[in-house]
């Protein structure tokens, strides 16, 4: 079994001397292209409704463009000043804005494909709910930064390896695993009680933060004297009435992300839908509403992942609506082996005033060029229970910052500079930079522990 690249070790404790700037609902971010606004989807899980709200806030507030992160929220741009009001009454009416005091802190990602395809593994998409309602219940969870991560995995490994703060992790007879940052153990607790384990492991760092008194935002960033231990972790956990016990080894799986797959067979079928970039208008979020669908009867459902793709659990491809020729005409990839799989850019300019480039016009023009899909891709049907990626993916960068770049995978690294773009720390040439992601992507030179922001 592949595993994910380890963690490097922090020779000195970080020291903050302010809160996170993470922008939100209802804090919104002044950029380059106007103000936005990212909107927290736990679990990446939307109803076809709530969708549609967000397709209605992009048009009648920002840029008409839906953005998805690599956490699975959905940002919108081109947001005019002044629109804040309207903008959370709207969100607030689809259920999106439950607890304004704690909107910021709603970060859950959760295994995609859980109780689709597998299922003999654990679901987890009901932990998604119960957490969140959890978190805005807690006053003291109001007090994570926007950083802070949950991750609700159903046991194969795929959001665990996206560098979470707390993880749960799916075990076989009704167990689960919590992990706190990237212990190499856990505790294990009934699966009925994961989600409290999570909020107390939430707590659990709080209380070192505040005690350690460097205002860490995430578990990775507290000195050594302060670490989280599991052993007080399950303490903790008895004295609230939850029996846990320390796992000491515990191998953690790591499996890659969700590929496109094809039409499959049937009226519905599970589909996952790539946007090149993680870009949507919302004209082509609005098909994706409809597939969801299939019909008005159904309201549908979205899961936004944090490899910015959309995983439609029922979609309709065949009847009543012919979902996957739809999709195809809207420009959005259903196949596996695109063009635009695994390549990801920050906004880049003119969005952002940092960025040294427009890194998603020059990301096209080496995918129109070839650089971007593997040698002798076919395209072919694959079902996605046996999917591994081909190459690696390639990150374009508008700065040193690396705004979105991938985790828990080995990655191909393209940071604009003054003078041009530097793949895996070396010049290139702008007439060689095609040629040159392709060859990088068969054999990357950086994980995403290699650069610390």
């Amino acid at each position: 079994m592949p595993t994910p690249p380890s963690a490097t070790a922090r020779d000195e404790p970080v020291i903050r001397d302010r809160g996170d700037a993470c922008p939100g609902a209802l804090r919104l971010h002044a950029a380059d292209d106007g103000y936005l606004a990212r909107v927290r989807i736990p679990g990446g899980l939307l109803t076809g409704r709530q969708a549609s709200v967000l397709a209605l806030a992009a048009d009648r507030f920002g840029d008409g463009h839906l953005e998805l992160t690599s956490r699975g929220n959905v940002q919108l741009r081109g947001l005019a000043e002044g629109c804040g009001a309207g903008l959370a009454d709207l969100l607030h009416g689809a259920g999106l804005l439950p607890a304004p005091g704690h909107e910021r802190v709603r970060n859950i990602v959760a295994t995609p494909m859980s109780g689709i395809l597998s299922p003999e593994r654990p679901h987890v998409t009901p932990w998604v709910g119960e957490l969140d309602r959890l978190l805005c219940a807690s006053t003291r969870a109001a007090d994570l930064s926007g950083r802070f991560l949950f991750a609700l995995d159903d046991g194969r490994g795929d959001v665990a390896a996206l560098d979470p703060d707390v993880t749960l992790l799916g075990a076989p007879r009704g167990r689960a695993l919590v992990r706190l940052g990237a212990a190499p153990d856990a505790v294990e607790v009934d699966a009925t009680d994961a989600p409290r384990a999570a909020l107390l492991a939430a707590e659990y760092f709080l209380d070192s933060a505040d005690a350690a008194g460097t205002r860490a935002w995430r578990v990775s960033e507290l000195p050594a004297e302060h670490a989280l231990d599991a052993g007080e972790f399950a303490v903790r956990l008895g004295a609230a009435g939850i029996a846990a016990a320390v796992a000491p080894e515990v191998t953690w799986p790591y499996a890659p992300p969700p590929r496109p797959w094809g039409p499959g067979t049937g009226d519905r079928t599970p589909l996952c839908v790539l946007p090149p970039l993680g870009r949507l208008t919302a004209d082509q979020w609005r098909v994706l509403v409809r597939v969801a669908a299939g019909s008005g009867g159904d309201d549908g459902e979205l899961r936004i992942t944090p490899w910015r793709s959309i995983v439609l659990p029922r979609a309709s491809t065949r009847r009543p609506v012919d979902g996957y020729a739809r999709l195809v005409a809207a420009g959005l990839s259903v196949a596996p082996d695109g063009p635009w799989e695994s390549v990801t850019a920050c906004t880049g300019r003119p969005g952002c005033a940092k960025a040294l480039s427009d890194v998603r016009a020059d990301a096209r023009a080496v995918v129109d060029a070839g650089g971007a899909a593997p040698d002798g891709a076919a395209g072919a049907a694959v079902h996605p229970v046996h999917l591994v990626h081909p190459v690696h993916p390639v990150h374009w960068s508008g700065c040193e910052r690396r705004c979105g770049h991938p985790r828990g995978t080995a990655w191909v690294d393209l940071v604009a500079t003054p003078d041009g773009y530097r793949l895996d720390g070396r010049p290139v040439p702008s007439h060689e930079l095609a040629q040159a992601v392709a060859d990088a992507r068969s054999q990357p030179r950086v994980s995403e522990d290699a650069v610390k922001k």
